[in-house]
């Protein structure tokens, strides 16, 4: 009898191997990431955590080509970013990265409309109006597309913001505290999406979060301390990730 042929491992879309940043030097140094090698396949949602100062943002503005590390190597969509001048590394930051802050960070005088296609716009690239109908769809902004973001709620505009980030089907997102500045309405909205966006749309979402609950939405949990990885596995629900984070604090 033949054993079944294994599931091919899925390819990784974000990988980096011995990764360093020191910010300073001599006895001043901070060592923000000590050696951190680690990857994150296509189609999975994965939240990096880890206390005030353990490296989770460093590994992300690392990981998105806005930061250069001291030494080690970041490979994002088949592309090391070490090897990119700064024109390349905006250029696949604009067509293969997707990004949604903390902050919204949309554009104050343009539509909600205009803020979601901005990435295309840059880009010079046309719009494909079945993907755009699809995700406003998702969004639920259908009656809100003209509106400023000051005419919208927290919640719609960090919907607006995913959405911005989804449009032009971007390799990864990278998610910032997402919900640091919503409501738990509006943050069980907003990680529904990511969510969403993984499940049925195949996108690759890394959140950096320091709210279990957010953290309970991912496929796998990777928790940082000191710079360095201390735990990478499986999501829990809330009540695991809040024992995961007192076992390694």
């Amino acid at each position: 009898m033949s054993l079944p042929a294994s599931e091919p491992a899925a390819r990784e879309i974000v990988a980096t191997t011995d990764l360093t940043r020191v910010y300073g030097e001599g006895e001043t140094a901070v060592h923000a990431l000590r050696g951190v090698t680690v990857a994150f396949p296509v189609g999975q949602f994965a939240a990096i955590m880890g206390p005030s100062g353990s490296g989770k943002s460093t590994l992300m503005h690392l990981l998105a080509g806005l930061d250069k590390p001291t030494s080690g190597s970041v490979v994002v969509d088949g592309e090391e970013i070490a090897s990119l001048d700064d024109k390349g590394r905006t250029r696949l930051r604009r067509d293969r990265l997707g990004f949604v802050f903390q902050a919204f960070n949309l554009v104050p005088v343009l539509t909600a409309e205009e803020n979601i296609l901005l990435p295309l716009t840059l880009a010079g690239r046309k719009v494909d109006r079945e993907w755009f109908d699809t995700l406003i769809g998702a969004v639920g902004l259908g009656d809100r597309l003209t509106h400023r973001p000051s005419e919208l709620s927290g919640g719609q505009q960090q919907r607006v913001a995913v959405a911005r980030a989804l449009i032009h089907r971007p390799a990864v997102v990278f998610a910032d505290e997402p919900t640091g500045n919503l409501d738990s309405k509006s943050s069980e909205e907003v990680l529904g999406l990511l969510r969403h966006a993984v499940d049925d749309f195949g996108q690759t979402v890394v959140m950096v979060t320091h709210d279990p609950p957010a953290a309970a939405h991912a496929d796998r949990i990777v928790v940082l301390r000191d710079g360095e990885i201390v735990h990478d596995g499986p999501a829990e629900d809330t009540e695991g990730v809040l024992d995961l984070m007192k076992a390694v604090a």
